[in-house]
């Protein structure tokens, strides 16, 4: 594939790791490629075949690097192999060739990059608000004419084509889709604004069961049912091992969906996983540290100056606090003090009735270190001390 996806395997975009990072928080065994269907894949990570959870958190683990590093299908292949041994995995399809090495590794790394690369899009068009969506052909060595059809047609998001067509559309497509808030960025970006659906584009392949054009399994738009929906990983979360889910959470923040959140909160926001010691300080069993749309709204008025760099740095303050004070039996504050640059103070409560630790206060200090050391002491006169470091 040599198109805008193969560009993206090695220069990989926020939205797209997340979009993996969110299939990796629920592992699920499958027989059949298609065990799975549509948005399924959204929320979950497969390898057709692979049964036991250990082989495919390597195997997830693997896909995820290739992207993270773009180290390329080659360095994808020697991680596969080496998991293949690892576990004593066998009986799946291809095993026993070079050939059927080669394509089943192909097909692996392929699907996970091209399905990541399209959530990861589709989050970023639901957060940029754009006028239109539009569909372009990826250049593919051996081109379905049904997709050379669509190229550059610019369609409303809610248009029912995107429900089935958003791409790619088949093992191996290269499609993808770009944003353009008016017409005339539309031509800009090379598509047609005038450009009409050819007649019949709705008419179901009996032999697919699904829109002429588009492989079996491959009628639904990747990503679409998570572009909004994070507040679900919560669960998921406390559940997680603890570097999939601190990279999680820290993927979610620098990428749209923390921005597209805090700009109009509702519900809860994943922010931080704490420690085991820190949670029981505040007598809580839970991990993950949320912030209310309530909370946001307060961050919003009352320290406007921080941005969405400042609140990706909350992880950071948690695991690396310059001091812990205990402020009451519920609430663990967190100070954190940078060289040349002020520092943070973080509070974190925990609303055992509701099973639940919040954020409910990050503010940054100031760079004055006279000012900070007042700071400091007056914050200290609010609880005692429980750690230096």
């Amino acid at each position: 594939m040599t198109d805008a996806i193969t560009g993206s395997f090695h220069n990989p975009f926020a939205e797209q790791i997340a979009a993996l990072r969110l299939r990796m928080a629920n592992l699920v065994g499958t027989v059949k490629w298609d065990d799975l269907v549509h948005a399924q894949h959204d929320r979950a990570f497969m390898v057709a075949g692979a049964m036991k959870a250990d082989l495919l958190d390597d195997l997830a683990k693997a896909v995820l690097r290739s992207i993270e590093e773009g180290t390329g299908l080659e360095a994808f292949r020697k991680d596969f192999r080496s998991i293949v041994e690892k576990h004593g995995w066998h009986g799946w399809t291809g095993e026993g060739t070079a050939k059927g090495e080669a394509w089943r590794t192909r097909v692996i790394y392929r699907t996970n990059m091209a399905t990541s690369y399209a959530a990861g899009r589709m989050a970023q068009l639901v957060a940029g608000k754009f006028a239109y969506w539009v569909y372009f052909h990826g250049n593919s060595k051996e081109p379905r004419h049904q997709h050379l059809a669509w190229d550059g047609i610019a369609l409303p998001p809610d248009h029912p084509f995107w429900k089935t067509h958003y791409p790619p559309n088949g093992w191996g497509c290269s499609c993808y889709a770009s944003g353009a808030r008016t017409a005339a960025g539309v031509k800009r970006l090379g598509g047609n604004p005038d450009k009409p659906l050819p007649d019949g584009w709705q008419a179901m392949d009996p032999r697919t069961g699904t829109e002429v054009g588009i492989s079996k399994g491959w009628g639904y738009a990747p990503g679409a049912s998570v572009a909004q929906d994070v507040v679900a990983l919560r669960d998921k979360l406390e559940v997680l091992s603890e570097p999939i889910a601190t990279n999680l959470i820290q993927s979610l923040l620098t990428a749209t969906p923390f921005d597209t959140w805090f700009a109009a909160p509702s519900g809860v926001f994943p922010m931080a996983r704490l420690s085991e010691g820190d949670a029981a300080l505040v007598g809580s069993n839970q991990r993950v540290a949320v912030m209310s749309a309530e909370s946001a709204e307060k961050q919003l008025a009352h320290h406007p100056d921080l941005n969405p760099a400042d609140y990706a740095r909350v992880q950071e303050v948690v695991d690396h606090p310059t001091l812990r004070v205990q402020q009451d039996p519920r609430r663990l504050m967190f100070i954190q003090e940078v060289p040349d640059a002020g520092g943070y103070v973080l509070v974190v409560k925990a609303v055992v009735e509701k099973g639940e630790l919040f954020i409910v206060s990050f503010r940054r200090m100031s760079r004055d270190e006279a000012t900070r050391d007042r700071d400091i002491r007056t914050l200290l006169g609010k609880g005692g001390l429980v750690k230096e470091g």
